[in-house]
Formats: C-alpha cells, structure tokens, sequence
C-alpha cells in the first residue's frame, strides 16, 4: 500500500511539475503540423553545443502568440507553404549561458558559420550578445518559410542565427528572390500582429505581448 501512495505522490508531483506558468502553451497543441527545430536543444547554433534550459524541442510560447502564429501559418499553407520555427520561448539561464560562453574568447568553434566577419571579443558591443532577451518574455519567435512539397527552408540570403549585415532586413547584396522570400515572410507576420527586428530577418515579437517586463526561467521540456 505505502508503495502505491508513493507512487500517487510522485506522478502527481511530476505532472505539477511539468505544468507551464499561466498564459504558456505548448505551441504543437495548437499548431500541430508545425515545423519545429529548436537550434538551441543540439549542436548547430554559434556556440556549437546545446544550451543551458533547452532539455527538448518542445516549443513553448505564449497563448496570444501561439494563436497568432497559428493564423500565419494558416495563410502560408494556402500557398504550399509552412512555417519552420528554429526558438521561442528561451529561459533566462540560456542567456546566461550565453554570457559565459561569449566572455570565453578562445571558445570559436562554429566561428567560420556563423560570425566569420565579427570578432567574438566585439559581440556585446554590436549587440549580437545581451544581458536579456526578448525570448524570455514568451512572445518572440524565431523562424523562417519552408516549401510545402520539399520541406525546404526558402533561400533567404543568410543562414538563421548568422552575426553580419547580411541578416539585415535592409541588407541589399542578395539576389530578388532572396529579397521576395524575406519580404514575404514579414509581410505576413506584420500581418498578423508581430513586429519585426531590423538586424535579424527571423526575429518577430508579438505586438501585444502579454508578459512586456517580465523574464522567464523555466526550462523547456
């Protein structure tokens, strides 16, 4: 008997456990044909190893961005196209991580991929690198166009996550399709209540975040 109330107590530990602060979605349960790849929950990212609160690819993002998110999606599919989200929600302690492995400047494994053209030592000053982040609030996703038939990312000039010009929004060296496929993509999540950033073509932010001062740190899981 003690072995069975035990057990009661443990599941029902876990599943308190496992429960998202309020207003937080497990993205896939509103949007279950999403194209989900969290960089930061494996290797291929500028830090070349998985980071800090990432234990799954499990995206989470707030309930108003998810819905939202969920009506880009919608209209994308209508042209043979899908969203492909590479983060969302990110814990503090991931920023964190991000901190220590920026101050370490010998650590320049994925260099060559990612940040050819920045010198590590530089990547706080041209804010590549910060103390907070907008991913922590719960609203701001990163992400990009796949082909419906293929499942392949469109050519948007640069690679998601690299550090250089040429993720610029306004960056003007990559070919008219390039520039069609990103106008296209922020011409829809525009569209749909998000707001873009100007160095980062991926990077949208709900406008009506409802979490606007607050930082995370939960883990994703």
């Amino acid at each position: 008997m003690k072995y069975k109330v035990a057990f009661l107590f443990l599941f029902i530990g876990f599943k308190f456990f496992a429960q998202l602060p309020e207003g937080f979605v497990y993205v896939k349960d509103i949007i279950p044909d999403l194209d989900v790849e969290l960089r930061y929950n494996g290797s291929n990212n500028f830090v070349g190893k998985p980071i800090k609160g990432y234990l799954s690819n499990q995206l989470i993002l707030t309930k108003q961005t998810a819905l939202a998110l969920k009506q880009v999606q919608q209209e994308l599919q209508s042209k043979n196209l899908c969203l492909k989200v590479y983060d969302g929600y990110r814990p503090q302690q991931a920023v964190n991580h991000f901190m220590e492995w920026a101050r370490n400047w010998n650590d320049t494994i994925n260099k060559e991929s990612f940040y050819p053209n920045v010198k590590k030592a530089n990547l706080f000053a041209e804010d590549y690198i910060a103390t907070r982040s907008g991913h922590s609030k719960g609203s701001t996703v990163d992400l990009t166009i796949i082909d419906g038939n293929t499942n392949k990312p469109l050519d948007m000039g640069s690679a998601f996550d690299f550090f250089g010009k040429e993720s610029w929004i306004t960056y003007d060296g990559i070919s008219k399709e390039q520039k069609a496929n990103r106008q296209l993509l922020q011409t829809v999540m525009l569209k749909y209540g998000f707001k873009n950033y100007l160095k980062e073509w991926w990077h949208f932010t709900l406008y009506d975040e409802p979490f606007p001062n607050t930082y995370f740190d939960f883990p994703i899981k």
